[in-house]
This record gives C-alpha cells, sequence and structure tokens, in this order.
C-alpha cells in the first residue's frame, strides 16, 4: 500500500518574486539606486539647469562670444583708455565704499530693530525696504533735489565746502542709499536667533560690552555680515537708473562703467561695450569669489573654535 500524504506534509507555495527594478546588486556591496522623499529630481533637475542656462550662461556667453570678436590690441586699446579705466575705479570704488558703510550702519540697524522696542518701529522696518520698491530713477531724481546745491540738504552743505551732487560722492551716496536693505535684511533673522543668554553668561563672567561684541556676537553675525556685503557690493557694481542723474555724468570725473557701456551702444560699437562688460563681469567674479572664499574660512574657523571649546562628553559606556 503506498504511504498516505497529509497536507501539512506539503511545502507552502513559494511567495511571487518582485519584479526587478534595474539596479543590480553585488553581494557585499550597497545598491547604487538612491531614493530621495521627494519623487521627480531628474525632471527638477533638469529643468533648473535650462533656466540657468537660458536666463544666465546664455547671454553671458553671448557677451564673451562678441568680445572674442575683437583683436587683443583693439580689446586692450578699448579697455585701456583713459576715460574707461576712470569710469571702472570709480564704480568699482565708488561701490566699495558704499558697501563698507552699509555693512557698519546696517549692523546698527538691524541691532535697533532686533533689540529695542518703540513707536513706529514697524514704519522703519517698512521704511527699510523703500530702495527694493522705489524705482532706480526716481531715488535718483529725489537724491539729486536733495543734494543739488539748491537742495534741503545740499543749501547747508556747499557753504561748508561739501558738494555733493554731481561729484563722485554723490554717487557714493545713491549706492549707499540702494545697497541698505541688504544688509540689514541679511543680519537681521541671525541676530534674532542669537541668544541673549550668552550675552548674559559673558557679562556674568566679567566680559565688558566691547568684548561681548566681538567674542559672543561678531562670530554669529559675521557669515551673515560678509553675505550682505557681498550682496550690497554686486547691487551697487552694476546700478545705473539712481547714478545717472546725481552724478552728472561728467568724463573722468563722475561717470560710471555701465554708463560708459550705453554711450558705446549709442555708438553702434557693440564689440567695444562688451568689452568694458567683460571686464566688469572679471572683476565681479574675482571680488565675489574672494568674498565666498572668506565666509567658507570664517565657517571653518568658527566650527574648530566652537569643537574645541566644547566640553568633552563624561563616558557612561552609550554612545549618542
Amino acid at each position: 500500500m503506498p504511504p498516505s500524504i497529509s497536507l501539512a506534509d506539503t511545502p507552502p507555495p513559494a511567495a511571487p518574486r518582485a519584479p526587478d527594478s534595474g539596479a543590480t546588486r553585488t553581494p557585499g556591496r550597497p545598491s547604487r539606486q538612491r531614493f530621495t522623499v521627494l519623487p521627480g529630481f531628474g525632471l527638477s533637475l533638469g529643468f533648473t539647469l535650462f533656466y540657468l542656462t537660458l536666463i544666465v550662461l546664455i547671454p553671458l556667453s553671448a557677451t564673451f562670444l562678441k568680445t572674442f570678436t575683437m583683436t587683443w590690441d583693439g580689446f586692450w586699446t578699448t579697455v585701456a583708455a583713459p576715460r574707461v579705466v576712470a569710469s571702472l575705479q570709480l564704480s568699482f570704488g565708488a561701490s566699495l565704499v558704499a558697501a563698507i558703510v552699509n555693512t557698519v550702519f546696517g549692523l546698527v540697524v538691524a541691532w535697533v530693530l532686533v533689540r529695542y522696542r518703540f513707536p513706529g518701529k514697524r514704519l522703519i522696518d517698512a521704511l527699510v525696504d523703500l530702495p527694493f520698491a522705489l524705482p532706480t530713477a526716481v531715488a535718483g531724481i529725489a537724491l539729486t533735489a536733495l543734494f543739488a546745491g539748491n537742495g534741503w540738504i545740499g543749501r547747508y552743505l556747499e557753504p561748508l565746502g561739501i558738494k555733493v551732487a554731481f561729484t563722485p560722492l554723490g554717487v557714493v551716496v545713491a549706492l549707499t542709499f540702494i545697497g541698505l536693505p541688504f544688509v540689514v535684511r541679511t543680519v537681521q533673522p541671525v541676530l534674532e536667533d542669537v541668544e541673549q543668554e550668552l550675552e548674559e553668561a559673558a557679562a556674568s563672567l566679567g566680559a565688558n560690552r566691547l568684548q561681548t561684541f566681538h567674542r559672543v556676537i561678531l562670530p554669529a553675525i559675521l557669515p551673515a555680515l560678509l553675505t550682505g556685503f557681498a550682496l550690497s557690493f554686486a547691487r551697487a557694481t552694476g546700478e545705473y537708473g539712481s547714478v545717472v542723474f546725481i552724478s552728472g555724468n561728467m568724463p573722468m570725473v563722475s561717470e560710471i562703467a555701465p554708463l560708459m557701456i550705453y554711450s558705446k551702444l549709442e555708438q553702434y560699437d557693440y564689440a567695444g561695450a562688451t568689452a568694458v562688460a567683460v571686464v566688469m563681469l572679471v572683476i565681479s567674479f574675482g571680488l565675489l569669489l574672494l568674498i565666498n572664499l572668506l565666509q567658507a574660512w570664517t565657517r571653518r574657523h568658527q566650527s574648530g573654535v566652537r569643537a574645541a571649546l566644547a566640553p568633552e562628553a563624561p563616558a557612561t559606556g552609550k554612545e549618542f
């Protein structure tokens, strides 16, 4: 008699095999396929690259390609002309001075808005954003009306020998006006996150106000301060509308580089205009790269100092 077969002795059916996802796995090696929380990374990255290429890279490439149509002698003759050199010196020099002034006084404005309560605080906070909303031509006309010889402020400055309108000083004033919000809005949220208990602890340890600011507050806001400086400088370098009215546009005196580019375009000297633009681009990129390297060094230095000052955790036999 053949032996009886019990259902308990029948092996269970094999589970259906999951379809291959395309990722090749090697024993002992992690899979190369990476999963993200949000889907559509490839599509988003492709759209981002396409948009940046269309808006940024193609115009910049066209500027360089137009400049390459010139010979080296023609390029050097154009950019080394005394009038072009004077306009470049004024643009970058005035932008640097305006950015430094905005860094100092922008920090003061941000400090007042964050640390103090007073009547009209919201109004002053809103006025900080006025250069963002105000058209640059309107700003230039308003500043010229204020600082001209018969203006509300200029009539009191000229008897003292201080002439603002139609001078390089007027260019600095206009660039300071349009660059202030960049510093204030960059430093303000960082100041709000700085814990006041750290300042109180420094004061309890005998530090005066200058030491507290230098050792506690400044290291925390320095990266944001450098970022605000870079944004203010970059904005001032290419400013045209607010400067063209108050500067007077006198060659070798108060003529800025963007106005020089516009003048060459009016003369149908497109290659010469792009040559001056390329010089401005190269100088601006170099300065911004230097600022970014300084920011990176500051962050690394602060991380090293915090790691050195952090107390060692007691040995408890547990790893965190």
